[in-house]
């Protein structure tokens, strides 16, 4: 069994368009992707801790409904 102790890969992942993943780049690209999802992530978990700490919109919003 062999092992090899150097594997076959760039040093920086590149996307479709051949830049760095990780790149801050304005336009329809990859980069732009990434960002958006990692931005709602973030924003998800704010409101969810937002929302934890009893100041609720959806709550809110749902009480003057009913």
């Amino acid at each position: 069994m062999e092992t090899r102790t150097n594997i076959d890969r760039p040093s920086i992942a590149t996307a479709f368009n051949g830049k760095d993943r990780n790149a801050f780049l304005f336009g329809w690209n990859p980069q732009a992707e990434l960002w958006n999802g990692r931005l709602a992530m973030i924003g998800f978990l704010a409101y969810l801790l937002w929302d934890l700490a009893g100041y609720s919109v959806v709550r809110d919003v749902l009480n003057l409904i009913g």
